[in-house]
């Protein structure tokens, strides 16, 4: 099963995968990794494991759409099964969802559809919420509402704050996101599995 993973910033769910590629937990071929924006940290962890990189820079385009048909391009060319948003901070429009039905991975640190949008854990905190969590899911046209395949609980503890809380729940969600892959990759080696079918629990 091929990937291409996007990334926005430091790449560390990135990194993740990278090594559980490089020790045999995870089973798929690392096709590229790409950014909305030179020098980013996941494209410089990617080069440095010998991962092929792209960058298709958000402000070299006159608008969104110009931006999106090129990330659509740029992604299309390495013929992945799956595309992975890790940390990627843009909205893709749905020429790039149509050119990849179903075949979308996001990461939200929330239980879905409980606290979407950008500020799951501050929303989780303030709402006073005991358990939260993470969520892998196909993405969608909407915000955090494609179909779900795994979430993993994490308890709030009485003195979190949205940083320490945001820390252990990344734990969760690398590891995850690793097993939801392996998943996918196991049910279907080509790519062509029904992602419903994967559906995981912590």
């Amino acid at each position: 099963m091929r990937i291409v993973v996007l990334v926005s910033g430091t790449g560390s769910n990135l990194q993740a995968v990278i090594d559980a590629v490089a020790d045999g937990t995870l089973n798929v071929t690392l096709a590229a990794v790409g950014a909305d924006r030179p020098g980013t940290g996941g494209v410089q962890r990617a080069a440095e494991a010998g991962i092929a990189t792209f960058e298709v820079d958000f402000r070299r385009y006159t608008d969104r759409a110009a931006w999106n048909r090129a990330l659509t391009d740029a992604v299309a060319g390495y013929e992945p099964d799956y595309v992975v948003s890790s940390g990627f901070m843009r909205i893709v429009d749905q020429h790039f969802l149509d050119r990849f039905p179903d075949r979308y991975l996001n990461t939200h640190p929330a239980l879905l559809p409980s606290f979407p949008g950008a500020h799951g854990v501050r929303d989780a905190l303030a709402y006073g919420v005991k358990v939260t969590g993470c969520t892998v899911m196909i993405a969608d046209a909407g915000v955090d509402t494609g179909p779900i395949l795994a979430q993993a609980p994490v308890a709030v503890l009485p003195d979190d704050t949205e940083e320490t809380l945001h820390e252990r729940i990344k734990v969760e969600e690398r590891r995850l996101l690793i097993e939801t892959l392996a998943g996918l990759a196991a049910a279907s080696p080509a790519g062509s599995a029904d992602p419903s079918a994967t559906v995981t629990g912590a």
